[in-house]
């Protein structure tokens, strides 16, 4: 008798803006077995903050603002291609106050920091507003939560810039917390565009299209004004918080 196929293995990366998130979807599709989808929350997040975000009206157009669509199709609707693992690529600051996150626990939650210094210094050079509710540190603190007492433990937690000191070791430990198989072919890829990427690419991927592979790490300094400094003050609590369970 023929084995039953084992269920899909959807794992949903919760990130905050300029990470090394796209570089890490770009590491999951280049597997061979894995669908990846780029922020699928994105247009339902834009249609319902009015944002001025790059390409924001195409955006809405491309995308799904059906929340409730959307987050059937992620947990329970079909793998695109058929692929036995499915790679969410999720923005956390688009979970908005007061909407319904109980979809995520059919998921496997996994959540990507960086210190909210450097991102704040990245994100103002494509968008020059900047809020604490922009760089996603505080959604992912409240997640974080909701999923550590779902688990009885704490998820996975993967800080960028460690990532980028050892990204092997790194996406061999995510791997084996997703109980997928590792493969090398996660360390390079082709250099360009992708089917996957969202609308919104020509505005924030054009590092991520030049490369092959992980950028080596090297130490980074952010230079804030004021308003930057103050978004990173208040995010930092919730770093410092998530920090002290991030992958070492």
């Amino acid at each position: 008798m023929a084995q039953d196929t084992p269920p899909p293995v959807r794992i949903a990366m919760w990130s905050g803006p300029r990470n090394i998130s796209t570089a890490l979807m770009r590491a999951w599709e280049n597997r061979g077995d894995c669908a990846v989808s780029d922020e699928p929350l994105y247009a339902h997040y834009l249609q319902v903050t009015g944002l001025d975000h790059p390409a924001a009206a195409e955006v809405i157009a491309a995308g799904d603002t059906d929340i409730a669509r959307v987050t059937r199709a992620l947990t329970a609707g079909p793998v695109p291609g058929s692929q036995q693992v499915w790679y969410q690529k999720h923005m956390s600051h688009h979970l908005l106050p007061g909407m319904d996150t109980a979809w995520v626990h059919a998921l496997h939650n996994v959540f990507l920091i960086r210190d909210p210094a450097l991102v704040v210094a990245s994100y103002v050079k494509s968008r020059a507003h900047c809020e604490p509710a922009d760089i996603g540190l505080l959604q992912q603190a409240e997640l974080f939560d909701r999923v550590a007492d779902r688990l009885g433990r704490a998820p996975l937690v993967i800080d960028g810039e460690r990532f980028l000191q050892d990204p092997a070791r790194h996406l061999q430990a995510l791997c084996a917390d997703a109980r997928v198989p590792y493969t090398d072919r996660m360390l390079q890829w082709p250099a360009g565009p992708r089917d996957s990427d969202g609308v919104w690419a020509p505005h924030w991927y054009a590092a991520v299209w030049r490369s092959t592979g992980f950028e080596p790490w090297r130490p980074r300094t952010a230079a804030l004004d004021a308003a930057g400094q103050r978004v990173a003050d208040a995010c930092r609590p919730a770093y410092e918080r998530l920090q002290q369970h991030a992958l070492r």
